[in-house]
């Protein structure tokens, strides 16, 4: 009986020290969007380093922001968000710098991506995807070839073009054509554009963000101005369809991934961060989002059937980004944007 209770004292001791069995589970809280990653990502993680990841979401970058001003900058380890939020996020602290040394693939990052606006250091991000503003048309359902925006305005496209829904890219779209910036601060120029705009109303026939893909390999439209995923969605189900990335310059947007200020668990978001830099691991990533790969040395992983659907052509070395602008040109684009809409029956 004595040594009975020697035994059941000795698994007591256990289960309080530091280490035994009584020990709570490494965790890593990663906030973003839902389907970032693909589970076998994730699964392949945790059963290497131990680290067990909490996926948690949002549904637009502002109320991720918001929820991260709140925390001051904690509860989360490790945050995937859009390029012109995390300008904000930098600028209010609630980031802080990357140990680049904890990521031996830091190298695997192509250039292309780094250096941009909101964060031309490359002290705070990772990029983790990146969208351009791109053209899809199926040749078979329209008359003229179609090589940039001016295009779009043409007679022939009467009732047969889908638009994102995303007012900055569609509204910039004129903007371009009149050789203007997608961040002009001029109202006036943004007004004009607007008038551009009510002229290619009547070729509008859809606006709308979630799978637009669909409605141009049924044959709703002939023509689209899409998200990269659905672009690759739509050239895998139809490779005879004709990607265009607009002679008047494209537009392109960068996911970044950062560390918040006060994250809880800093050390696993590099652990993590160092993991999907892996060009196997990124390439699994890519494949599963569709969206532009940023991991140069990823390119050569990602499956030959739709790799040039996820790289960035060597032809498309310039762009500008679509950033924040004054409250005032904040509101003229909405002006534009309302009714245009209207003009299109939407």
């Amino acid at each position: 009986m004595k040594r009975l209770a020697t035994i059941l004292l000795a698994l007591i001791l256990f289960v309080m020290i530091p280490g035994g069995c009584g020990k709570k589970a490494e965790t890593m809280t990663l906030y973003t969007w839902e389907g970032m990653f693909p589970p076998e990502v994730l699964e392949g993680f945790t059963k290497e380093t131990g680290i067990a990841i909490n996926y948690a979401n949002f549904d637009t970058d502002e109320n991720m922001l918001a929820r991260l001003s709140e925390a001051g900058g904690g509860d989360y380890d490790l945050v995937i968000a859009d390029d012109y939020i995390i300008e904000t996020v930098i600028a209010q602290g609630l980031a802080q710098k990357l140990d680049t040394a904890k990521l031996t693939g830091w190298g695997n990052i192509n250039p292309v991506f780094q250096g941009q606006f909101f964060d031309p250091s490359n002290e705070y991000t990772v990029p983790y995807g990146s969208g351009v503003q791109t053209i899809v048309y199926n040749p078979a359902a329209v008359q003229k070839e179609i090589t940039g925006y001016a295009d779009l305005w043409d007679e022939s496209l009467r009732d047969n073009i889908a638009v994102i829904g995303n007012y900055r890219v569609v509204n910039g779209m004129a903007l371009k054509v009149m050789g203007e910036s997608y961040n002009t601060e001029d109202t006036a120029v943004i007004a004009q554009a607007g008038q551009k705009m009510l002229e290619l109303a009547p070729n509008i026939r859809l606006i709308k963000n979630d799978n637009l893909q669909d409605d141009l390999l049924s044959g709703e439209v002939g023509a689209a101005v899409m998200y990269t995923s659905q672009v690759t969605l739509a050239m895998l189900q139809n490779p005879d369809l004709k990607v265009v990335y607009p002679t008047e310059g494209v537009g392109f947007g960068i996911m970044g991934t950062f560390i918040p200020s006060k994250a809880p668990n800093a050390e696993a978001a590099h652990k993590f961060l160092d993991y999907v830099l892996r060009p196997e691991v990124s390439a699994q990533c890519f494949e599963y989002m569709g969206y532009y790969c940023t991991n140069k040395a990823a390119e050569s992983h990602i499956n030959e059937a739709y790799r040039s659907f996820l790289t960035l052509p060597e032809s498309v070395t310039g762009g500008e980004m679509i950033q924040t602008v004054s409250a005032e040109a904040e509101e003229a684009h909405n002006k534009v944007w309302t009714e245009f809409r209207a003009a299109c029956g939407n």
